[in-house]
């Protein structure tokens, strides 16, 4: 069945602020440069401009055995066995404060060396899905997340997005469905989870792509293929 295409501003996060608007990019180039952050062949390019949210919101940063430059410039005492992981995979924990305990007053003091998690994370993925984190501690975050706004001047940038907001609405609505390993527990792992899926929401079949209501079988083999939600 084929969906019309919402009006995409209409479905932006709207957390409250006083702040100006952000421009998020085209939504076609910003997807592009997502899945390659994803899939591990480039880091996420955020506009950032000082912003750092998502280094203050009590987070734990997963570091993977691999990650040896990283795990050779913060202090072991501050990392711990991550929970349901491998062994040798590690959390880096937040301060008393929810700071990231690696962030200096000029900013991240190991940038060059900073985890994976943090090198691929891009608050933008959740205005995308049309979410907001409802975590106590990312009221920043959700502050940031409010202020994005894509480019939606073609058609193709315009069902791109309903896609990707469809296949949130379907993991909020499904995810009791999917198996422990693979369910997403935070806003931002559904918003991710909805960008890697998002194309089973899409009918090519034309030339013209078209927004679709996904077959349940279809998208729970999608999540399944991918494994657990980063």
């Amino acid at each position: 069945m084929t969906s019309p295409i919402p009006d995409v501003h209409a479905g932006m996060p709207t957390e409250p602020t006083d702040q100006p608007t952000l421009p998020a990019g085209d939504v076609t180039s910003w997807l592009a440069a997502t899945q390659a952050a994803l899939a591990g062949a480039a880091d996420a390019a955020v506009p950032c401009d000082g912003c750092t949210a998502c280094c203050t919101s009590a987070q734990f940063v997963h570091i993977a055995p691999d990650e040896t430059d990283t795990l050779a410039h913060v202090p072991a005492e501050l990392c711990f066995p991550a929970p349901l992981a491998p062994p040798g995979h590690l959390v880096l924990a937040h301060d008393e404060h929810g700071r990231c305990p690696m962030l200096g007053d000029s900013g991240c003091s190991i940038y060059p060396y900073r985890p994976r998690a943090c090198r691929t994370y891009d608050c933008r993925v959740l205005a995308a899905a049309g979410l907001v984190p409802d975590e106590p501690a990312t009221v920043e975050i959700a502050r940031r997340v409010g202020r994005w706004r894509f480019g939606v001047g073609t058609e193709r940038d315009r069902t791109t997005l309903a896609a990707i907001r469809a296949a949130a609405r379907w993991l909020d609505q499904h995810d009791h469905e999917l198996p422990d390993r693979l369910r997403p527990t935070t806003a931002t792992q559904r918003a991710v989870l909805a960008v890697e899926v998002h194309a089973a929401f899409l009918d090519r079949r034309d030339g013209r792509p078209t927004v679709v209501t996904a077959d349940d079988a279809d998208v729970r083999r999608a999540v399944d293929a991918l494994g657990a939600p980063g």
